[in-house]
C-alpha cells in the first residue's frame, strides 16, 4: 500500500452488535440486514462471520443476493424489494431465497409462474411509509390469494417503521396498530421493526425483527441515546498527514477561501477526499482527531485531499487521522456534513485501502 488512506472493517464488532440487537427480543428471530454492500462494510466478509449466528440475510435485490450464494452463503436471504422481473423467479426458488411482494404485478407473477419450488413470500403492508405495500383492504385480498397458491411455502407480515428514530412521534404506535390490526385477519409471522424499533419499541418486536445499521455500531438515534454505549464501531476511516504548512493571519485554506487564518495558524494536508468517500459538504469544525487528539477540519473537501487544523497539537508529516471510527463516532461527524452515518458507511470508493479485521476463513 502506497496512499495511506485506509478503510478498517472489525467483523468481530459487527458479531457483537448482532448479539445486542437479538438480546431485544431472544426468544424471537432477527434477520441480519446487509443490503448495499452491508452497509458499505462488506456484505459477503459480514455475511460469512454472521451466518453461525443468524437465521438469514436481508438485501435489497437480487444482484445481492446472487453475491452471497455466489460466495458460499446458504442461509436464507430475503428481498427487501421483491423482485423486478418475472425470470428471477426460477433463480428464487432454487436457491432458498425468499422475496418481498409488495404490489399485484409481483402476485400475478407468482401465480402464473410454473417453478420447481414453492416460494416463501414476505407482504409487504403499507401502514405510513407509503414507497412498497399494499392498502389493508388490498393487502388481505393479496394474502388470501396468495395463501391459495401451490408456488408459495408461508407467508410472512412484513411492514417499515418511517419515525421509530423518533421516541417523540406518535406514529410508530399508529403504524404498529394497523399491522396487528391486519394481523387479526392474516395470521401469519410478522416483522417491522427495523433497528431502531428493534432497540427501542417493545410493541413492535414480532416474530422476526431486522436489524441494520445497528450491526455496524451506529446508533439510529440522534443525540445522546442510551443505544450508542452497546454498540462497538465497525468501521473506521484513516489516512495521514501528507504536507504541513505554517500560514498567518489572513491566509486562506482551500478552494474559494473558505477558511482564512485570524492568527498564526499551522494546517496539515490529508490524504483523503471527496473522490474517496469524504463528504464534499463538511463544514469548517467538522471534528478530525490527529494522533488521537481532536482537532478540526478546515477549508473545503478536494477530491484528494482536506485539511485540518494542528495550531498546539503534537503531530506533524505522517500523523495518523481518524475521521471516524472507533474513537471518533461517524454519528458525530455526520450532522456537520449534513446527513446520517448510514450515508457516511455507504460512500466509500474503491480507491481507498480495506482492511478487514475478524474474518471468518471459509
Amino acid at each position: 500500500m502506497a496512499r495511506p488512506a485506509t478503510l478498517t472493517i472489525d467483523l468481530d464488532s459487527i458479531a457483537h452488535n448482532y448479539q445486542i440487537a437479538i438480546s431485544q427480543a431472544p426468544e424471537q428471530k432477527a434477520l441480519a440486514v446487509v443490503k448495499a454492500n452491508a452497509y458499505g462494510h462488506g456484505a459477503v466478509d459480514v455475511a460469512q462471520k454472521l451466518e453461525p449466528y443468524t437465521p438469514g440475510f436481508a438485501v435489497a435485490c437480487i444482484e445481492e443476493a446472487i453475491e452471497l450464494r455466489e460466495a458460499g452463503i446458504r442461509n436464507p436471504i430475503l428481498l427487501l424489494e421483491g423482485f423486478f422481473s418475472a425470470d428471477e423467479l426460477d433463480y428464487i426458488c432454487r436457491h432458498n431465497i425468499w422475496t418481498a411482494v409488495h404490489n399485484d404485478f409481483q402476485l400475478e407473477a407468482i401465480a402464473s409462474a410454473k417453478l420447481t419450488e414453492p416460494v416463501h413470500v414476505w407482504l409487504k403492508l403499507n401502514t405510513g411509509m407509503n414507497r412498497l405495500g399494499f392498502t389493508p383492504d388490498g393487502y388481505k385480498l393479496a394474502y388470501k390469494r396468495l395463501g391459495n397458491l401451490p408456488q408459495v411455502s408461508s407467508i410472512t407480515l412484513l411492514s417499515h417503521l418511517t419515525s421509530a428514530d423518533n421516541p417523540a412521534s406518535p406514529e410508530t404506535e399508529k403504524q404498529i396498530e394497523r399491522f396487528n390490526n391486519i394481523h387479526r385477519d392474516c395470521p401469519s409471522p410478522r416483522s417491522i421493526a427495523n433497528s431502531a424499533g428493534t432497540m427501542k419499541h417493545p410493541l413492535a418486536l414480532h416474530d422476526w425483527q431486522r436489524p441494520g445499521i445497528v450491526l455496524y455500531g451506529s446508533s439510529p438515534f440522534s443525540g445522546e441515546d442510551d443505544i450508542q454505549p452497546l454498540l462497538q464501531p465497525a468501521m473506521t476511516l484513516t489516512s495521514e498527514i501528507i504536507a504541513v504548512h505554517e500560514l498567518q493571519p489572513g491566509d486562506a485554506v482551500g478552494y474559494n477561501g473558505t477558511w482564512v487564518c485570524e492568527r498564526p495558524t499551522r494546517i496539515g494536508t490529508v490524504a483523503l477526499g471527496y473522490a474517496d468517500g469524504y463528504p464534499r459538504q463538511a463544514r469548517n469544525g467538522t471534528p478530525v482527531l490527529v494522533n488521537g487528539q481532536r482537532t478540526q477540519l478546515i477549508g473545503r473537501v478536494s477530491m484528494d485531499m482536506l485539511t485540518v487544523d494542528l495550531t498546539g497539537l503534537d503531530a506533524g508529516l505522517g500523523s495518523a487521522v481518524e475521521l471516524w471510527g472507533k474513537n471518533l463516532l461517524a454519528n458525530e461527524v455526520a450532522p456537520w456534513c449534513d446527513t446520517i452515518s448510514y450515508t457516511l458507511f455507504t460512500g466509500i470508493t474503491r480507491r481507498v485501502h480495506r482492511e478487514v479485521k475478524g474474518a471468518t476463513c471459509n
